[in-house]
């Protein structure tokens, strides 16, 4: 059920007990997480934080410690799938859930007792309404009437039988037409994925009715908003309704900082609401690098191609940077030249097809050295968290959310140089890709494989990696094709996981339009078609947007039937399919954020095929 008090029905819940934290590994849940960390720091609240990247994780970690603990919060996962039947706990746990996946899960949202849903009722939700989807066993009994009888006569019996047999005809056709309407009810509500509110501002407002919201906290909501923007999670219109909120929390803040006496602490935290440039880590790196290395500019331009390299050097011409000034660190550059920088690219980028080079942000000064765009310690936070050097998972959530600690400032310089990287690799693998045609039609889907072997082809293992990947390729060959009908597809992507499991992810990514609503279908598309080809599968990512497939010389799998329902496959969330894309049929549909499906190398092709068949 949805609580609608978070102070009393949450927080002075979990106050004086000992609970469990599940975090996933996103920047937004890291976000959430430092900002309820603080709470429970100031108000002594015991915790154990468990760090989950996928189901088998969270039903693992759920498992070794449901005997020591009655409440658990999740934090981005967990929301859109059924709980209960999951983990299968006692009826003494109570769950708090925090999470931006979307759709919830019906069961999640009707369960009084141990769901509690930490999510803002003023979201777009379009729940369905509980007679839609629910029946009572009461009404379904049917009573056979015959009782009483024995002293009736004949005549009255048979017309007593012909009624009953009529009223049970009734009943039963009443049930079909019920349930045909409840499946069109659950299919029109759980066809798309999509987010809500990021978790870390539902968290922030939580801190907030408590009068206990710090300017750490503010900048934490801030970097969670600007995460679900960085990865196209919520729409322009959503990224800027939300901006507004915070930047109100901003200029509340900043007049309380007015009046304190230690204003200037040398360690103080002054976050601030700018207009800046839409360009990658710029005030970290030289100008050129940045222009090069950012997908908006990188694909108006088409810098994979000699055409766009002589464009960059027109654009740049037309700003007037000498390529000394701008291939040099930007801190580095002529103080006259970065004053009015910003308004000179924009003008000039305007004339150069770049109309959204402007873009709201916020930047937070860490004392009078350190400046920071939300954006930079998105990008360094992700790279730290994905990062194939940092050993385990939980070496590297851990390097990750100790890097949103201003007083851990090395680590997020450190991130800030493993996204440089992860940027620069990005760009030169999309180039690799346009030039040598890996980007193939396959009729109402794009496709693209990266191979074995492809430079700096481990860095997107990770399905968050290899998605931003798949999103910058498929804005870059929109901006290339001369194909209309080409630029209207979505993007399915795969990338080798593991050489020695034999392994690769799959990423399916919803078309580039301009009225995308960041709503996706490829979820129920991977699931059925996975369904249909026998492919075996397990899932075990949060997010609908990834795939695992096995190679021959592995063991295989367990078959569909033997799995669990919620580790069966799923798709990604983002855009909305094309018309059309209809898929009916009784498979249920599991959302998650990152859908993990096994398959033998050789039923690649007939994966394909059976989803080509779907989407037609």
């Amino acid at each position: 059920m949805f609580v609608s008090d978070f102070r009393k029905e949450f927080y002075e819940v979990v106050q004086s007990q000992r609970v469990l934290l599940f975090v996933a590994s996103d920047v937004d849940a890291l976000c959430a997480c430092k900002i309820l960390q603080a709470l429970f720091q100031c108000d002594h609240v015991q915790y154990t934080l468990v760090p989950v990247s996928g189901w088998q994780e969270l039903e693992t970690a759920f498992l070794e410690h449901k005997e020591q603990f009655r409440y658990f919060i999740l934090i981005n996962c967990g929301s859109n799938v059924d709980l209960l039947d999951i983990l299968q706990p006692d009826e003494e746990a109570v769950f708090f859930v925090c999470d931006t996946h979307r759709p919830v899960n019906v069961v999640n949202v009707y369960s009084d007792t141990q769901i509690r849903l930490l999510i803002k009722q003023d979201d777009d939700l379009e729940v369905p309404a509980y007679e839609d989807i629910f029946r009572d066993e009461e009404e379904d009994e049917e009573h056979s009437g015959n009782e009483g009888d024995e002293g009736s006569e004949p005549s009255e019996k048979r017309t007593r039988l012909e009624e009953e047999i009529a009223a049970q005809t009734l009943k039963r056709r009443q049930r079909r037409e019920w349930e045909a309407r409840r499946r069109d009810v659950l299919f029109d509500y759980e066809q798309y994925e999509y987010h809500g509110t990021s978790a870390a501002m539902v968290m922030f407002d939580l801190a907030w009715l408590m009068s206990k919201d710090l300017s750490d906290m503010l900048w934490w909501a801030i970097v969670g908003l600007t995460d679900q923007w960085v990865q196209d999670k919520i729409t322009q219109v959503k990224y800027v309704t939300d901006v507004g909120v915070l930047q109100r929390h901003v200029s509340r803040h900043s007049h309380r900082r007015e009046d304190e006496a230690h204003a200037l602490s040398v360690d103080c935290a002054r976050i601030s609401f700018e207009y800046d440039l839409r360009l990658a880590l710029y005030q970290h790196w030289s100008l050129h690098d940045s222009l090069c290395n950012t997908c908006y500019t990188a694909a108006r331009l088409q810098l994979w191609s000699l055409h766009g390299q002589k464009r960059l050097q027109e654009f740049l011409a037309d700003v007037g940077l000498p390529l000394k000034q701008v291939k040099q660190k930007f801190q580095s550059m002529d103080v006259s030249l970065k004053e009015n920088l910003r308004e000179m690219i924009e003008e000039s980028a305007n004339k150069f097809g770049m109309k959204d080079m402007r873009v709201q942000t916020f930047s937070v000064h860490f004392g009078f050295k350190h400046k920071f765009l939300a954006s930079d310690v998105v990008f360094a936070t992700m790279s730290l968290m994905e990062s194939p050097k940092h050993g385990s998972g939980t070496d590297s959530f851990t390097q990750a959310l100790d890097s949103l600690s201003r007083g851990n400032l090395d680590k997020l310089y450190h991130g800030l140089e493993l996204a440089k990287r992860q940027l620069r690799a990005t760009q030169q693998t999309i180039a690799s890709c346009l030039c040598t045609n890996l980007v193939v039609s396959q009729g109402p889907f794009l496709y693209c494989a990266l191979m074995e072997g492809t430079p700096d082809v481990a860095l997107f293992s990770k399905p968050a990696s290899l998605s931003l990947l798949s999103r910058h390729l498929l804005k870059s060959f929109v901006c290339s094709t001369k194909n209309r009908r080409c630029k209207l597809l979505p993007l399915v992507m795969a990338a080798p996981l593991s050489a020695e499991q034999g392994t690769v992810t799959m990423v399916g990514i919803p078309p580039e339009t301009d009225s995308s609503d960041r709503k996706n279908f490829f979820g129920r598309a991977f699931e059925k078609a996975a369904e249909g080809t026998n492919s075996r599968a397990l899932h075990n990512h949060f997010d609908l947007s990834a795939s695992w497939r096995r190679s021959p010389q592995q063991q295989p799998p367990p078959p569909i039937s033997d799995l669990r329902p919620e580790v069966v496959l799923a798709g990604w969330q983002d855009t909305p399919a094309s018309p059309g894309w209809g898929l009916q049929g009784g498979a249920a549909w599991l959302p998650h954020a990152q859908a993990v499906i096994e398959l033998k190398a050789e039923d690649r092709s007939k994966f394909l095929d059976a989803l080509v068949t779907l989407l037609s």
